[in-house]
């Protein structure tokens, strides 16, 4: 299984503090935010890992990851994304990386306490089709929303007015090699991007999504206060360890 980071976008609700950098580049806690998730695809077994950028720093991504040595890679693939056509539209760039594997996708501004091998390793055996990652949350309209009925998903809202349930789709995504043929058949949403909600009910609808459960703390880091959370996250999980 290959990884996945997504990391493009302007991050413009972090403005001014992205008017000089990409949102990903960011400090969180002690390191910067894309480190966060390129560790976490190590830590699941992952060594293969694409990094889609985009806006006007993206050969920064490249002066401080270079080749990944940090990580314990041999090297790290980097990709563009021209504009902002959703995360659908940023995923389908990493087609030719793919190259017929499954993916384990991460969004760039996502992180998570504890592993999600146990999960990454499920996928590995699944036959087939799609697996996300779910969290209870208490803000659910933020985020898109899973139904859930009995032991499966039977349908996911982005960002509804009155969610159906408090479980969130979560920035965690796998990926058989079939998810860029569903992508080519989607249309723009309102907000004019490729949604990766329409990805995931895609899956749905021929009856191949399964999910799992996130433990420990789960946490974005696109606007001031989540940025925020995710330093005194992390920082709490240093103190607890040391």
């Amino acid at each position: 299984m290959k990884g996945v980071v997504l990391a493009g976008g302007k991050g413009t609700r972090l403005s001014p503090l992205t008017r000089i950098t990409n949102k990903h580049l960011l400090p969180v806690f002690d390191k910067p935010m894309i480190y966060y998730p390129i560790q976490t695809l190590v830590d699941a077994g992952i060594q293969e890992i694409l990094v889609v950028t985009g806006g006007n720093h993206a050969g920064d991504f490249l002066q401080l990851l270079s080749n990944g040595k940090e990580f314990g890679l041999k090297h790290l693939d980097y990709t563009y994304q021209e504009g902002e056509g959703g995360i659908a539209d940023a995923l389908k760039l990493a087609e030719h990386f793919a190259d017929g594997d499954k993916l384990c996708v991460i969004l760039g501004d996502n992180l998570v306490e504890k592993s999600i091998r146990g999960a990454v390793e499920d996928f590995r055996k699944q036959e087939r089709g799609a697996k996300i990652l779910l969290k209870e949350v208490h803000d659910a309209e933020r985020f898109g929303v899973a139904e859930i009925a009995g032991d499966r998903i039977v349908g996911i809202e982005e960002k509804p007015a009155k969610p159906k349930s408090n479980y969130a789709v979560t920035g965690f995504y796998m990926y058989d090699d079939t998810v860029f043929e569903k992508i080519r058949t989607l249309k723009p949403s309102g907000r004019g991007e490729l949604e990766i909600t329409d990805v995931n009910n895609a899956y749905i609808q021929e009856g191949t999504l399964t999910f799992g459960f996130l433990e420990g703390w789960w946490t974005d880091a696109g606007t001031f206060e989540s940025l925020l959370r995710a330093s005194n996250l992390v920082a709490e999980s240093r103190r607890a360890r040391a």
